[in-house]
């Protein structure tokens, strides 16, 4: 593929993707069948859908941590075959490393990369400040809150300079309040540095306050029932109308779909 191929090209596009996971007892779970769905560069999508519909099955592979059983997933036109530091992801577990300080959790990725240490403390204040955890640098994980942990994990994400962000209900640990804070960060920061997003929840309301596009799965095995395009201004009041609507409306999509 050329660069001019590349640059034209969606920055996520599964083609007809199945996934199928074998059991010790011969029989066989299909977790997806037959999904096919494209991200521009920059846009931020969120995936909803009944438990088990295959949600994080789908965000993993296009994460390369899985491999579809049919079908594939490109990322900027390239079939994905492992995981790379173009993509980097970031879970309901806060996954950090306990033994580390804040900023040591932030640099990981550089330190794997080997970046030089001046460039990598530059770096990881930049992601500090951008987080607003720069005042907490030489804590540690069991000195932080819920929070601000999902905070480190965002910030470890972005040091490394991803195109794009693999989101799998990453504020789900977290109370209501919270959860509406971070997600009010994570769209500040994706206004500023024009990632890709693609962000699995189970929360309505969240999906809409968040998406330009919304992906809907039906159940067991997942396919894409909808794909429906959020309208709305940002930032999104939950009390008007239209963003109660299209609450409603997607609600009875994945009602329909278990």
């Amino acid at each position: 593929m050329t660069e001019r191929d590349r640059a034209t090209a969606p920055a996520i596009e599964a083609e007809t993707v199945s996934k199928r996971y074998d059991a010790t007892d011969g029989g066989a779970t299909t977790a997806l069948a037959d999904v096919s769905f494209a991200v521009d560069p920059g846009e931020f999508v969120t995936v909803v859908g009944p438990s088990g519909c295959g949600k994080t099955t789908l965000v993993r592979l296009v994460g390369g941590l899985e491999t579809p059983t049919d079908g594939r997933i490109l990322v900027d036109g390239e079939p994905v075959v492992a995981p790379g530091p173009d993509r980097a992801m970031v879970f309901q577990e806060y996954r950090l490393f306990p033994w580390l300080s804040v900023r040591e959790n932030v640099a990981f990725g550089l330190v794997e990369a080997g970046v030089p240490a001046p460039r990598r403390t530059d770096r990881v204040r930049e992601m500090l400040e951008l987080v607003g955890l720069d005042d907490r640098a030489e804590a540690y994980p069991s000195e932080l809150s819920g929070g601000m942990k999902q905070r480190v994990g965002l910030a470890r994400a972005l040091a490394v300079d991803p195109g794009m962000l693999l989101l799998d209900e990453p504020f789900g640990s977290v109370d209501a309040q919270t959860r509406r804070h971070l997600g009010a960060e994570l769209l500040s920061i994706w206004r500023e540095l024009d990632k890709t997003v693609l962000f699995v929840t189970h929360d309505i309301e969240e999906a809409v306050t968040l998406a330009d596009r919304v992906l809907v799965l039906s159940g067991t095995p997942g396919r894409v029932r909808a794909d429906v395009r959020i309208d709305l201004p940002r930032p999104r009041d939950r009390t008007d109308d239209e963003f109660v609507d299209c609450v409603d409306r997607l609600l009875d999509l994945v009602e329909s779909t278990r």
